[in-house]
């Protein structure tokens, strides 16, 4: 498994949200860079960075940030939020990201997350966060009627090389991976899937890992790294084990 420290940008800071509320934001870094930095040096092999601002603008709105953090690290970066467009993809991914995270395009448009697939093999990821089973978009302003695993099998074949799951409930409440809800996920498709959204301790880890049925490919880590409820060098043994 791989564990994927979060850096989400809100104006240009390195914050995290509770429910994915920008006006509930706790800054945790005035430099992206700086937090970037701190993760590669603690073990990390993967770090994935949301542009908060860009989801709900629907634009590359902290593109100065993630530049520098992409100066400062040689880890493989994934970047979602505000990532509307082939052009889009096709910019990020010369600027030097291994991955982008399609997330409410993958709901207007699948066509063109599918021909981003084709075009970008390895390097595309969905996104779905979801609000009692249903898809969440506009950086979790709106909620559509579709369900995440019906979005998902949209991408069945496609190439896609992630859907990163994120539960909005539990996200940056530190209580506890919904383990069951992303687990029905994984086993309903082909696709690996990264857990996002409450993991608050190393034994949410350990139950991802544990339970019966589809792998579980990865997680995300972030109010539980800021606030030193997970320490890297333990999570980090439990996922590799």
């Amino acid at each position: 498994m791989i564990l994927y420290p979060a850096i989400d940008l809100k104006d240009g800071q390195c914050v995290r949200l509770l429910h994915g509320d920008m006006n509930k934001a706790t800054v945790f870094n005035n430099s992206p860079a700086d937090q970037a930095g701190r993760f590669e040096a603690a073990g990390f092999e993967y770090l994935h960075v949301v542009d908060l601002n860009g989801a709900i603008e629907g634009r590359s709105a902290n593109r100065p940030a993630v530049e520098a953090i992409l100066r400062a690290v040689k880890m493989p970066i994934q970047l979602g939020g505000g990532i509307r467009s082939l052009a889009n993809v096709e910019a990020w991914l010369q600027a030097g990201l291994t991955r982008v995270i399609l997330g409410t395009i993958a709901v207007r448009d699948p066509n063109l997350v599918k021909e981003a697939a084709r075009l970008f093999p390895g390097q595309v990821a969905v996104g779905i966060d979801a609000r009692d089973g249903m898809v969440a978009t506009e950086g979790w302003v709106e909620t559509s009627r579709v369900s995440a695993i019906d979005l998902a099998k949209k991408f069945e074949d496609a190439g896609v090389a992630a859907i990163i799951f994120t539960d909005i409930a539990r996200d940056g409440a530190l209580n506890g991976v919904n383990v069951e809800v992303t687990g029905k996920l994984a086993d309903a498709v082909s696709i690996p899937i990264i857990a996002s959204g409450g993991v608050a301790s190393v034994q949410d880890i350990r139950d991802l890992k544990a339970r019966q049925g589809a792998h579980i490919s990865g997680a995300i880590l972030g109010r539980s790294l800021y606030v030193g409820a997970i320490q890297p060098s333990e999570a980090l043994e439990i996922a590799r084990a």
